[in-house]
């Protein structure tokens, strides 16, 4: 299926009513939204129709998780990432995801809306008006207000009848089998208290499951006793809304019932915003009472009560029971510390990828710093308003991870908070400047990025830090090379390199500064020299496991065998490119490694793989959302590819194999590219 939906992990119970209004809301009305409370199953009740709808949607079904979300401007670009748009151009993010959906028919589920409520209404009002193969499904505890929504209102489960009418003991009795087989729900005294469970707890699915989480502990009929007297004393008190009674009397005999350390940790996890890793916890949460080893035990006790659920090797907390546990944290007087924790763990985290960049382990910190991404955002966030100074050097940190991930809209935001609020001179605000270059650089706009080289330049001669002159190098002598300036690129990366001593990879920007060079002297038409470096530079980088520079070293090779008509060396240089930047999910670098082996492929007479490949080079360019980049003379082999593989397969063969590349599934196009020819 083309898009994007979570796994069902729990059987769906009933709803077919609400299937059917939602079904058809969707096939009548381009915006439908489904309201009610929190915990009722809006979430639940979205997945399912979405995927019932798929067939319907040729360009996919693409679920967006909103609820790690409190900031409106990371709102366009977490729905760009969801879809697949990883844009890197100066158009604002709304303006690129206009274009990108303007020619799809496509259905876009956002959920948990409501706390961008705002927001979510006008993005879904100008993406509506843009693309009119588009259908939006969300989810919220309030309608968006857009004109022409439909709002379809999901109620708690049917209490009424038996267990064919009575959806809610239905869905009792599934959870209570999966959490304690060996209750039996058939005896009539049980049976009453089930029943008596789902009537004290209103048919509200997320409350049901919590009850039904303690029956390892505790009996249906001890299970209803205590949520009947916790509810009376509830009745009496105004202040808390009606129809949420139920939810928060399930929430807090949950939390009544955990031992006093899970309380404390479900308190503390509410300041992470998206999933959790263990290790996180443990670093951010432990303190007091609770120690690191407590959280191990804590984390397995809060899974098994749902307050957590596990997938795979991290947990997740839903976003009502964040906050239940957030209202905890501020009752404990511990919201400013376990901030201040977070953001201090997280910008630990980033200072330690920022090291090992150079060493074996640099692609699993690129996955390590993509997969912490709401983190990072949220303490980013924290630093701005509490110290800037250590956003300062958090965010030229984690910048350039950001720039190669495709987040360049969010690192353009974070880099300019930053340096406005942070005007201190030292590498620190050098290496922010240099991260701000190379952003814009990569969005198009290279005479900016020129100048902002220019000023990292004058900033690292006051720094007297190699570091970053090697950086301001880097960033003036890729401008140049991309403005046309080939024998500039060479003289400032050359210069660079011959002041700062080293083995040529005791600085993440010397390594930078080889590649510059090796660009600028195949530019230079010195193919000679400019592959004797970059096999040099590329044999090193695998002797050290080093991924990002080997994979540019591949491109440059596979160039100058191209240039040098041995079109089978240049395939080989160009799929082992291909690999290394599929593993640090570079969709810029798969494009233009995509380009070059089609080219190589043409070059060796087969003009309908060439086709195929290089239609699927276009569907990443799109992705990037700019026309085919790279230094000068790669426009030239791409005319030569089209060119040959035209020639020896005719226009509409060409076309043809073009099409399917170009229309098909990225990821399986680019398994398919790495994969090869078939034997």
């Amino acid at each position: 299926m083309v898009g994007h939906l979570p796994d069902e992990t729990t059987s769906f119970v009933g709803r077919a009513t609400e299937l059917t209004d939602v079904e058809h809301a969707l096939r009548t009305h381009r915006l439908t939204t489904l309201t009610g409370p929190g915990g009722v199953g809006k979430s639940r009740l979205a997945l399912r129709a979405a995927g019932q709808s798929a067939e319907h949607h040729p360009d996919g079904v693409w679920w967006v998780d909103l609820s790690p979300l409190t900031d409106d401007r990371l709102l366009l670009i977490t729905v760009s990432d969801a879809v697949g748009l990883s844009d890197h151009t100066l158009r604002t993010p709304v303006e690129a995801l206009c274009e990108w959906l303007a020619d799809k028919r496509l259905m876009l589920v956002l959920d948990c809306c409501e706390r961008l409520v705002n927001a979510c209404a006008q993005l879904a009002g100008a993406l509506l008006a843009a693309a009119p193969g588009l259908t939006v499904l969300a989810t919220s505890r309030q309608p968006l207000g857009t004109p022409g929504e439909e709002r379809v209102e999901v109620a708690p489960l049917p209490l009424d009848g038996d267990d064919e009418k009575s959806l809610a003991l239905a869905l009792f009795r599934e959870r209570a089998a999966t959490a304690a087989p060996g209750v039996r729900l058939d005896e009539p005294a049980v049976a009453a208290a089930a029943d008596q469970i789902c009537r004290r707890l209103e048919g509200i699915p997320l409350a049901l499951e919590l009850a039904c989480a303690r029956l390892g502990d505790n009996s249906v009929e001890e299970i209803a006793a205590r949520l009947t007297s916790r509810l009376d004393v509830l009745t009496d008190q105004t202040a808390w809304p009606r129809r949420h009674r139920a939810l928060r009397t399930a929430i807090g005999w949950s939390h009544e019932l955990c031992a006093p350390l899970e309380r404390l940790l479900w308190a503390r996890l509410s300041v992470f915003s998206g999933d959790i890793e263990e290790a996180d916890a443990r670093a951010v949460c432990a303190g007091g009472p609770l120690g690191p080893d407590d959280i191990t035990r804590a984390l397995t006790g809060l899974a098994d009560r749902s307050v957590l659920r596990r997938d795979g090797t991290r947990y997740r907390m839903l976003d009502t029971l964040r906050e239940y546990g957030a209202l905890w944290l501020t009752e404990l007087g511990e919201e400013r510390v376990l901030a201040d924790r977070h953001a201090t763990h997280f910008a630990a985290l980033v200072r330690e990828a920022h090291a090992g960049w150079l060493g074996r382990d640099q692609i699993a910190w690129y996955g390590r710093v993509a997969d912490s991404h709401s983190e990072l955002c949220a303490a980013l966030d924290h630093f701005l308003t509490a110290d800037p100074a250590a956003a300062l050097e958090m965010v030229g940190r984690v910048g350039f991870f950001w720039t190669c991930c495709g987040h360049l809209h969010e690192a353009r935001i974070y880099l300019e908070r930053t340096l406005d609020a942070h005007h201190e001179p030292g590498p620190d605000r050098t290496r922010t400047l240099w991260a701000f270059g190379l952003t814009v650089m990569l969005q198009g706009d290279h005479e900016a990025a020129h100048r902002f080289g220019e000023q990292c330049s004058i900033a690292a001669w006051q720094d007297k830090d190699p570091e970053s002159m090697l950086s301001a190098a880097y960033l003036l002598g890729l401008t140049s090379l991309m403005m046309g300036h080939t024998q500039a690129g060479h003289t400032v990366s050359d210069r660079a390199l011959s002041a700062v001593r080293g083995d040529g990879f005791s600085y993440p920007s010397q390594l930078r500064c080889r590649l510059v060079r090796v660009f600028a002297l195949t530019g230079l038409g010195r193919l000679g020299e400019a592959g004797m470096e970059a096999a040099t530079l590329r044999a090193e980088c695998a002797e050290r496991g080093e991924c990002w520079t080997r994979s540019y070293a591949d491109y440059q090779l596979s160039l100058i065998s191209l240039l040098t008509g041995r079109p089978y060396e240049a395939e080989t240089h160009a799929r082992s490119m291909l690999a290394g930047k599929h593993q640090l999910r570079d969709s810029f670098g798969i494009a233009l490694g995509l380009d070059l082996l089609a080219a190589a492929v043409a070059a060796q007479g087969d003009g309908e793989r060439a086709a195929g490949v290089y239609g699927t080079g276009q569907a990443y360019w799109r992705m990037v959302g700019h026309p085919q980049r790279g230094t000068p003379e790669l426009a030239a082999v791409r005319a030569e590819c089209e060119r040959s593989a035209r020639e020896s397969v005719g226009d509409p063969a060409y076309e043809t194999a073009f099409g399917r590349g170009l229309s098909e599934d990225r990821a399986a196009g680019l398994a398919k590219a790495l994969q090869g020819p078939m034997p």
